[in-house]
């Protein structure tokens, strides 16, 4: 509430009323004025001061007391703030106090204030003249002399001298009051907090310049509708009409009774049971006190009379039989009572300790009422699809058929988000921020809610950090995995920049950010969502391989000469020796390999990409997921509606391919293209090089209207596609994904018998099984694959099937895949390999005197600098650097530690880079021997890389642990 805030400002600087926490029904009335609603997000890096902020706005609405500020943790940093238009004479007021307080002190008008206060304006002190050029006259700017110095100057007396006389006559010249215990405190920081507060309340200023400057939701323009309802690649105009009605309702922002209810939830955070409004312990009416003091009177007597007969000795056999059998059957009773009550106990507390999820959203159209029946559309929903098969005029509460991503519901709960409180609410009118309750089963991470199905999902959350840290978690007692299970799928739900996967090894793998967000969601995991002790890896860090052209320079940047070059072919010949029967590798890198049943034979040649290229397929993995989907349809005699802009994309990238990919040797190569690999829509490409055979083209989407020759597909074109596919998945170094190849298949000769190649061009539908594929660095999206393999199986001979051609060596399809998949991999040996390593971009702000030291830490982990500016007006250096993300753990605490505390990096993942060494170089030339020694693994960081991950696979490390072992010797024996 606006209103009751700026006045408690006022009022807790006069102290004349205390601040108080604003009724819900207050709340509930000024949330249906929408023009007077302002939604605001705080964004910042770690221990920026985010939930400082936070609170101080929380704590000026009396929700929490103003010391706790930037001390209370919780969900408190998305705010709404709901004003009157009673403030806004006062909210001016406020804005212009610098400058008013001048105005009278100096004698010029405020107007002049305001409009040279912030800029390169000086004060002239004997003209008592305002002037322009501070900078160029060597001046301290205007908003230097009247504003920091003042603020200089009273950190000056309060902490750093401790002048109890200059800070009296601060605060008395100020009018401020500051209580006597916080001039006496030994922490000076508590007696500047205490002023400061008084006389520059940070939430004031916030709420002033977010009340003036930041637009209602009724004055939402319409190219931001537009671009919220065109999701990925689509426009707006492509959209069907009944979506593009909905434009107006945006516009309007109406909580009429006709609006469309469209609600968009962002994420889901969760809360504990207690949190909960309805699990909250209420205040006890009159009766009800009376009633629980009777019955504890009543159970006070029982108790006291049981004592006095248990206490009475009986004076009969009979009776004192009794008395001794009572007892203990009493015993037993309680006993058993005891026992139920504590499992009783143990449950309510195992429910109390529950999380429960809330949706956080905001309403942009109608009104959402608790117990509405509304759709909820998952991120990849699609009208068009929706509204083809459900009957006009439909809403959530009748019986429809299935639509994909679209599910039917009844809003549970509402909520107001009070800082960390949750007050339930019975409706929400448009423009207002809330919680939803009872989402869980339907939201995974963020959804759009409609009362319409021609709704679209609205645009999802793009995240700048990009999961890049993997570790595999386990529970320290086995018994405990259900937990963890459990535990890891509401980490999943409540973080939306956290991934979990489950690999085919049984792992369970948890992929975040980086260092510090990998801390956070363990200990989550452990003290939040699982509950348990758990053990994690250390961290699993993704590495790319690739293929360069041949180095011009030896490893000490002299010119390649002539002894190494023989060294080389040397190499070359011994290594050509190690290559198993059927495989033959020419000088030119050309790979020639024959089936184990010799009925076909591949050649395959592995050639570099531009870095443009690979960086263009990266950046169009979805324009080249739509191409592969509509060849899949083509295939099936299937069409795939695609709207114009996508066309107008594809076309865009295909023109873009074609200009970097020149040269005599990338001639026609763009229109050659067979697939995209890994998962057929990777970093890597496969170029149809074989002489006379034209197959259908990967931009056929493209060619729909044009009336072009039909091409063939040859028999078991498939399987060659799968082979590269395996290959790229994993290469040879050390089983990582490759990036930035392209495999050129220059012959395919196969000698299928006249029976064997009628038969597989008849049946089409015979159904092989296929080994699943998945790789521990990358996400278990499958869908790809499964497209591949059943594309696969359908192209594979029906002879298989039956078991008529099937010789020794297995079904021919997989021999050929089999073939395929290490011609690529040997193809890719035989020419120069090399890693590439996840680089994170680093932004450090340091200070003069550590720059030395930043650049130590720096160069000590592999970094690199880009570039380093000097902040304007400030003695802060930024300094912009690369640094391998396997080199970052523990980077932030070392900086700090160097620095003392005077430099802050902050990292994001930047993009792959190539590792320059050859990690299986050997010294070749007397130069190399002098310089790197005979074994030259010292420095060779590529090689440290690749053995590393090779022996977290489990697979063969060429290395030697013990050399030269000699028995220690001494000089002189001890006496």
């Amino acid at each position: 509430d606006g209103k009751n805030a700026h006045l408690r400002f006022l009022d807790s600087r006069k102290h004349k009323v205390k601040m108080g926490h604003t009724s819900l029904e207050k709340i509930i009335a000024l949330q249906k004025k929408t023009p007077h609603i302002r939604n605001l997000c705080i964004l910042a890096h770690v221990d920026h001061g985010k939930t400082t902020l936070a609170d101080c706005l929380v704590a000026s609405n009396g929700i929490i007391s103003s010391r706790l500020a930037g001390k209370v943790s919780g969900p408190t940093e998305n705010y709404q703030l709901l004003y009157d238009n009673k403030i806004i004479k006062h909210i001016i007021d406020i804005i212009h106090q610098f400058a008013e307080m001048y105005s009278q002190k100096m004698g010029i008008r405020s107007s002049v204030l305001l409009k040279t206060l912030w800029g390169d304006f000086y004060l002239n002190a004997k003209a008592k003249k305002i002037m322009k050029g501070a900078q160029s006259k060597g001046k301290k700017p205007l908003f230097v002399q009247l504003v920091l110095d003042n603020i200089w100057s009273m950190y000056d007396a309060v902490v750093t001298r401790r002048d109890k006389e200059k800070v009296e006559k601060m605060v008395t010249s100020l009018g401020l009051k500051v209580m006597s215990r916080d001039l006496r405190h030994s922490d000076p920081k508590v007696l500047l907090s205490a002023i400061c507060s008084q006389w520059l309340p940070v939430s004031q200023a916030v709420l002033s310049m977010v009340c003036e400057k930041l637009p209602s939701p009724a004055e939402i323009s319409a190219e931001r509708v537009e671009k919220l309802m065109s999701v990925g690649a689509r426009r707006f105009d492509s959209l069907p009409e009944q979506t593009q009605e909905l434009k107006k309702a945006f516009l309007d922002c109406s909580a009429d009774e006709t609006a469309p209810v469209i609600v968009f939830v962002s994420k889901m955070f969760a809360v504990d049971s207690k949190a909960l409004p309805q699990n909250k312990q209420r205040p006890l009416t009159q009766e009800e006190i009376a009633q629980r003091r009777e019955q504890a009177r009543q159970r006070h007597a029982e108790r006291q009379a049981a004592n006095q007969s248990a206490e009475s000795p009986g004076s009969a056999d009979t009776g004192g039989a009794s008395t001794t059998v009572a007892p203990a059957s009493g015993a037993v009773t309680d006993a058993l009572c005891a026992q139920t009550e504590a499992l009783s106990v143990k449950t309510a507390v195992e429910e109390d300790n529950k999380e429960h999820f809330v949706a956080f959203a905001r309403v942009y159209s109608g009104v959402l009422r608790k117990g509405q029946k509304v759709f909820v559309l998952g991120p990849k929903y699609d009208p068009s699809l929706a509204l083809r098969a459900l009957p006009e005029g439909c809403s959530a509460a009748d019986v429809l058929p299935s639509v994909p991503h679209m599910a039917c519901c009844t809003v549970d709960s509402l909520y107001l988000l009070m800082g960390r409180e949750l007050e339930e609410l019975d409706e929400v009118p448009t423009g207002n921020v809330l919680g939803i309750g009872g989402m869980e089963e339907f939201i995974l991470k963020s959804a759009t809610i409609s009362t319409s199905p021609s709704c679209p999902p609205f645009t999802p959350l793009n995240f700048e950090a990009t999961p890049i840290v993997r570790v595999a978690v386990e529970p320290k007692h086995p018994s405990e995995m259900p937990k963890l299970v459990r535990g890891m799928r509401l980490l999943n739900q409540a973080d939306p920049c956290a991934e979990v996967l489950i690999q085919e090894t049984g792992e369970h793998v948890l992929v975040t950010a980086g260092e510090v967000h990998l801390q956070r969601c363990l200990d989550d995991l452990r003290e939040r969502f699982a509950k348990i002790e758990i053990s994690a890896s250390k961290p699993i860090i993704p590495f790319r391989e690739t293929v360069i052209r041949p180095p011009k320079v030896d490893m000490v940047n002299e010119d390649m000469g002539k002894q190494q070059k023989v060294a080389v072919i040397h190499q070359v010949k011994e290594e050509q020796t190690k290559y198993p029967e059927g495989v033959q590798v020419d000088s030119t890198g050309l790979v020639t390999l024959t089936t184990p049943n010799k009925m076909a034979t591949v050649g395959v040649r592995a050639i570099p990409l531009p870095e443009e290229v690979t960086r263009l397929l990266e950046d169009n993995v979805e324009l080249i997921r739509t191409m592969e989907q509509f060849s899949l349809f083509a295939w099936e005699d299937k069409t795939l509606d695609i709207n114009q802009k996508i066309l107008e994309n594809i076309q865009e990238f295909k023109v873009k391919l074609e200009s970097n990919l020149q040269g005599r040797k990338w001639r026609g190569a763009v229109e050659r293209i067979w697939a995209f690999g890994p998962r057929r829509c990777g970093p890597n490409i496969l170029l149809n090089s074989v002489e006379g055979y034209r197959r259908p083209s990967v931009w056929q989407c493209l060619e729909r209207e044009k009336e072009t020759e039909k091409a063939e597909i040859r028999d078991f074109d498939n399987s060659i596609a799968s082979g590269f596919q395996l290959a790229t998945l994993s290469g040879p170094m050390c089983e990582e994904p490759l990036m930035g190849v392209c495999f050129s298949v220059e012959t395919w000769d196969m000698k299928l018998s006249a029976p064997l190649a009628q038969q597989d061009s008849i049946d089409e539908d015979s159904q092989t099984a296929e080994p699943n594929i998945d790789n521990q660095n990358e996400s278990s999206d499958t869908h790809e694959t499964n497209a591949s393999s059943a594309s696969s199986n359908r192209s594979r001979s029906g002879a298989e099937a039956t078991g008529s051609s099937v010789d020794c060596y297995g079904p021919f399809s997989g021999q050929l895949i089999a073939a395929m998949k290490e011609a690529c991999r040997y193809a890719f040996q035989a020419k120069p390999q090399r890693l590439m390593a996840a680089m994170y971009t680093c932004e450090i702000m340091a200070t003069a005197e550590v720059l030395g030291r930043v650049y130590a830490v720096l160069s000590k982990r592999e970094g690199r600098v880009l570039q380093e500016e000097m902040k304007e007006g400030t003695d802060m250096f930024i300094i912009k650097a690369v640094l391998p993300v396997a080199e970052s753990f523990g980077f932030a605490d070392e900086i700090r530690k160097r620095t003392s505390g005077l430099a802050s990096p902050q990292l994001v993942f930047s993009h792959w880079e190539v590792i320059s060494s050859d990690p299986f170089w050997v010294p070749t030339t007397e130069e190399e021997y002098l310089h790197f020694g005979e074994k030259a693994d010292s420095s060779n960081q590529a090689l440290k890389y690749m053995n590393a991950v090779r022996r977290r696979k489990g697979l063969y490390v060429e290395e030697k642990i013990v050399e030269h072992a000699e028995k220690q010797r001494t000089l002189s024996k001890n006496k």
